[in-house]
């Protein structure tokens, strides 16, 4: 066995480590894990996993840039470079980075930050709420298709009065002109007396366009606002409309995780 220059056994004869890349604990600190010596405890702790096998010899080398490690489960991103950015996307906004026909879109969010971003899927102009920009294409290909199940959560201001009823319909399923459509989950959060307005939850993973608009009305109960308050594991918070953050460690590593599943998933019904 050999030792490299910090006195850290290199495992070059392991048929599962790289021969050459780049040590995991450095690569876990860089990545803003935790520190190089809290990183080489996780690792002999069996609490790291690269590319789904758990670790624990400190030797192990890895390219970051086709590997894949996650710490109890969660996933980290190695690649720096990726950016991932929350917004609150107020109405009036469409969800294209240049709009043909000169309406407000989202580069107004984006300029600030240097790489080049892009929304992962759309909000429709007068819908307000949680969007994802980010430069990460594998994960928006997972998050965005509706094959996936990345589940979206909206707040809907209806007309009219909603009853329990209605709200069986809606997860039972109904049929539009593009096809049956059904709620994952659904209910009221406020439903006053008389015809004023009552305020519905709706969780669904479907990417079909102004779905949710289109699924109160023919229920009887028109959209007058909505809202998208969560996408995944994210949730938007007290996020005010325009706002943008970038994601913390955790939201990402939860995101990563989510994306990662999905991707897994689709290799295995090939």
């Amino acid at each position: 066995m050999t030792t490299d220059h910090e006195g850290t056994p290199d495992f070059a004869g392991n048929p599962d480590a790289a021969a050459d890349g780049v040590r995991l604990q450095k690569v876990m600190a860089s990545a803003g894990v935790a520190s190089r010596r809290v990183s080489e405890d996780l690792i002999t702790s069996g609490r790291v996993r690269v590319n789904g096998k758990v670790v624990t010899e400190l030797g192990r080398r890895i390219h970051p840039e086709t590997d894949q490690v996650a710490v109890d489960n969660v996933a980290v991103q190695l690649d720096t470079s990726r950016r991932y950015i929350m917004l609150n996307k107020p109405v009036g906004v469409v969800s294209s980075m240049q709009d043909e026909s000169g309406r407000p879109d989202l580069r107004e969010f984006t300029e600030q930050f240097e790489e080049r971003l892009f929304n992962v899927g759309r909000l429709d102009a007068q819908t307000s709420g949680l969007l994802i920009l980010t430069n990460d294409g594998d994960l928006a290909h997972v998050l965005a298709h509706p094959s996936f199940g990345v589940s979206k959560t909206y707040i809907a201001k209806v007309e009219g009065r909603v009853s329990a009823q209605t709200i069986g319909k809606l997860q039972t399923g109904i049929e539009l002109d593009d096809g049956p459509i059904a709620a994952d989950k659904a209910r009221i959060l406020a439903s006053p007396p008389g015809d004023g307005f009552s305020l519905v939850e709706l969780t669904l993973h479907s990417g079909r366009n102004r779905i949710v608009r289109r699924m109160l009305e023919a229920v009887g109960h028109p959209v007058v606002d909505l809202v998208r308050r969560q996408f995944g594991p994210l949730h938007l918070g007290t996020l005010r409309a325009g706002d943008v953050r970038e994601l913390t460690k955790v939201e990402l590593g939860e995101l990563l995780t989510v994306s990662r599943a999905g991707s897994r998933d689709a290799a295995g019904t090939k």
